[in-house]
């Protein structure tokens, strides 16, 4: 039996933005080594993270497999900062033992059997390497040729393989996953999400996780009017999420009351914004309690009559938090594309009794006047009631 020329399996991780941030740079990626290793515990394997000059390497345990080490990729393809994840192999700083590693690993792909095209980028970080890149390049290229006749197409070849020179190490590889790119979750503080069971809220929520924020989840409930369905939604979609950050936390508000108490107000048309406004209002004290420094929600311009552009100007006159809305500018085939891609809309769009379809009237104001909220506001005592709303909230825990 043949002794593998392949080394150790490994992971490769490449950056971003982070890679722009300049003398903040050391930050965001201490921040992003904390995450992976913080995503990686639940699998159980020792791990080596190390920090190299724009990447960075996971080592797996002597004995690893290649298998592993694909499991090991899969998980860290969820950690917001990394733009390409590559399975890869270790091997010697040898320019023999990477020709040898590259004619294995080319070797064991299907395209070899189907003759397709073939290119090979090295990229030599350590300029003490005896051999340039281009020279490289040429080495292990050649020899691919002549093994296995694959013709050469540096423009667009069927597969690629990529060559590494690091400071202690070569990684070889071909392919790798695509990252979520963005921001290390905790880079850019916390915020608290507004999060119904629907498909807008959660993309809202990631969007917000890949530039840089940890967020925590606040769910509105029609209880006790109506069933305990959309709390298990909100639910499954925070777990769904939580894949991106960890350590997520679930709050649910028991908001049948205060809907009955807006609904005897008398005010049918205005009754949506009153709503929405109670909510935020409660949400921003919670957000104190927490120190959540922003509020999100999923909100897109002329969705639904309570986010055209007046109404949503008056929801921001509610509160004094910022009111995050990464959704404004994008339409509903795009936001479900991107809740399917992040596999939440399959949750979405289960059937629920949501909070607010117990109180939509048969025709909503789309242009609610500030002065005219505040007095039903008055009315209600909405500043006293957000917080025993606020008071009265449970956490699920994940």
């Amino acid at each position: 039996m043949t002794m593998s020329a392949l080394g150790e399996p490994c992971v490769l991780l490449k950056l971003g933005e982070i890679v722009l941030k300049g003398k903040n740079r050391e930050v965001f990626e201490r921040r992003l080594i904390s995450n992976i290793r913080d995503a990686l515990k639940e699998l159980g394997i020792k791990l080596d993270v190390r920090k190299r000059h724009g990447v960075i390497a996971i080592f797996l345990p002597e004995g690893a497999t290649a298998e592993q080490a694909r499991t090991v990729a899969e998980r860290v393809a969820d950690v917001p900062g990394l733009v390409w994840i590559h399975p890869a192999w270790r091997v010697a700083k040898d320019p023999e033992a990477v020709l040898k590693a590259g004619l294995e690993l080319v070797g064991e792909r299907e395209e070899v059997k189907r003759k397709a095209s073939f290119a090979v980028r090295s990229r030599r970080r350590d300029k003490r390497f005896p051999l340039r890149s281009n020279e490289l390049d040429r080495l292990v290229g050649g020899a691919i040729n002549d093994e296995y006749g694959l013709p050469v197409d540096l423009k667009n070849p069927a597969l690629t393989l990529s060559i590494e020179v690091d400071r202690d190490e070569v990684f070889v590889f071909t392919g790798g996953l695509p990252g979520q790119g963005g921001l290390p979750v905790g880079s850019s503080g916390r915020a608290l999400v507004l999060m119904s069971g629907g498909i807008d809220s959660p993309v809202a929520a990631y969007r917000m996780m890949r530039r840089g924020l940890h967020v925590d989840f606040l769910h509105f409930s029609g209880i006790p009017f109506s069933t305990s369905e959309s709390i298990y939604k909100a639910y499954a979609l925070v777990k769904k999420l939580d894949r991106f950050q960890g350590g997520s936390r679930l709050w649910v508000v028991p908001f049948g009351k205060a809907q009955q108490s807006i609904r005897n107000s008398g005010q049918e048309r205005l009754a949506v914004i009153t709503q929405r406004r109670l909510m935020l209002k409660t949400a921003e004290e919670v957000a104190h309690r927490i120190r959540a420094a922003a509020l999100i929600t999923g909100d897109a311009l002329g969705q639904v009559s309570s986010q055209t552009l007046t109404n949503i100007t008056a929801q921001d006159h509610a509160v004094e938090l910022p009111i995050l809305r990464p959704l404004v500018g994008w339409d509903k085939t795009e936001i479900m594309a991107e809740a399917r891609r992040i596999d939440t809309l399959a949750i979405s769009e289960l059937p629920d009794e949501d909070c607010c379809s117990l109180l939509a009237p048969k025709r909503a104001e789309t242009r609610a006047k500030i002065a005219d909220l505040k007095q039903i506001e008055k009315r209600l005592d909405a500043e006293e009631l957000a917080v025993q709303l606020a008071d009265s909230i449970q956490e699920y825990t994940l």
